[in-house]
């Protein structure tokens, strides 16, 4: 339970429209730019929604809607100095809807991630914050590193 009555709990297969409503409001996509992205998140959603060993999905619910949430994945990789199982859980998508922000709800979704990384044996999570939820990272116990995160558009 959190502050305002929220409730924290695992989505099911039903939320997957809820959860592309609030998966949404991250991006500036132009309209043109929309569909295709939320299709192909339709479908990764229903084929991990229920596999607890490879993704999470924490949403808190006010009065019977989702008014945040976050995800968890994990990622396989290999083994190195900094990730000596090569397990690695990357924490996306954690959102609250403007009005339900300032009563806990993103730390709980957060924490609940870190308890699930554990619960699968990751050796550490990590994901990009934003400006606005440094603070909240930080808060947690998440660090600044040193190297760049860069990408290449397929």
């Amino acid at each position: 339970m959190t502050k305002n009555n929220g409730r924290l709990r695992t989505a099911t297969a039903r939320d997957g429209a809820a959860l592309l409503r609030l998966w949404g409001l991250l991006f500036d996509d132009d309209a043109g730019r929309q569909e295709p992205w939320r299709r192909h998140a339709a479908e990764w959603f229903t084929r991990f929604v229920d596999d607890r060993d490879n993704a999470r999905f924490p949403v808190i619910e006010v009065e019977g809607v989702i008014v945040a949430t976050a995800i968890g994945t994990l990622e396989l990789g290999v083994p190195n100095p900094q990730c000596a199982k090569g397990r690695t859980v990357r924490l996306t998508n954690v959102v609250t809807l403007t009005e339900h922000r300032g009563y806990g709800y993103g730390t709980a979704l957060v924490l609940d991630v870190l308890n699930w990384a554990r619960s699968i044996d990751a050796d550490r999570v990590d994901l990009s914050a934003t400006a606005e939820g440094k603070r909240l990272y930080d808060k947690v116990g998440f660090t600044l590193t040193a190297a760049p995160r860069m990408k290449f558009v397929l």
